[in-house]
């Protein structure tokens, strides 16, 4: 598959993995309102926010070919947690996570002006449970800071983690068998 394509993140996670698949592409970041809507499930926002960066890309004028639009969340009791707002958000979240297991959802959305397919991968993520200074040494590191859930998998939280079931390139924010796979699809249609 030979094609060029924008990839519509700042992420530089998903610019490392997005290079692994060996497509050419250009990165710019977009401007997205990513609030939860009243009675939008984790699932729904996280589509949806991933189908929202593609089409804001394509009405941004990048137009010539396809836009990668990608969003991530963390689910545990069926509330999706964003990046920590502040070191009390941090510690709040990683004790939720804490000896217990939850979902990572990211999504994957391609747009040009005529079409957009998206497609979610769920992976469920299990946690050992964690002390009080594990937390706070972890956040010193600056590593949760610009993470959905507050840690990196690809990083120093990796070591917090027991059992992954799912695809390990989602959690880290870009799932690259499922997106090689939509993008074939969107451009054979």
């Amino acid at each position: 598959m030979q094609t060029a394509i924008y990839l519509a993140s700042a992420s530089p996670r998903r610019k490392e993995l997005l290079t692994q698949l060996g497509i050419e592409f250009s990165q710019f970041s977009v401007d997205a309102d990513e609030s939860q809507l009243a009675d939008e499930t984790p699932l729904e926002l996280v589509e949806r926010l991933a189908r929202l960066k593609a089409q804001t890309g394509v009405a941004m004028g990048y137009t010539d070919r396809p836009v990668l639009g990608s969003d991530t969340v963390v689910v545990i009791d069926n509330q999706s947690l964003g990046k920590p707002r502040d070191k009390a958000d941090f510690m709040a979240t990683l004790k939720r996570l804490s000896g217990r297991s939850h979902q990572v959802l990211t999504a994957i959305a391609f747009a040009t002006e005529h079409q957009v397919m998206s497609s979610v991968v769920t992976t469920q993520v299990s946690f050992k449970t964690l002390s009080e200074q594990e937390l706070a040494a972890y956040w010193q590191t600056g590593e949760p800071q610009d993470k959905a859930g507050g840690y990196g998998i690809q990083g120093l939280g990796g070591r917090f983690i027991t059992n992954i079931s799912g695809s390990y390139f989602a959690v880290v924010g870009l799932p690259l068998y499922e997106c090689e796979k939509l993008l074939s699809e969107f451009l054979s249609r």
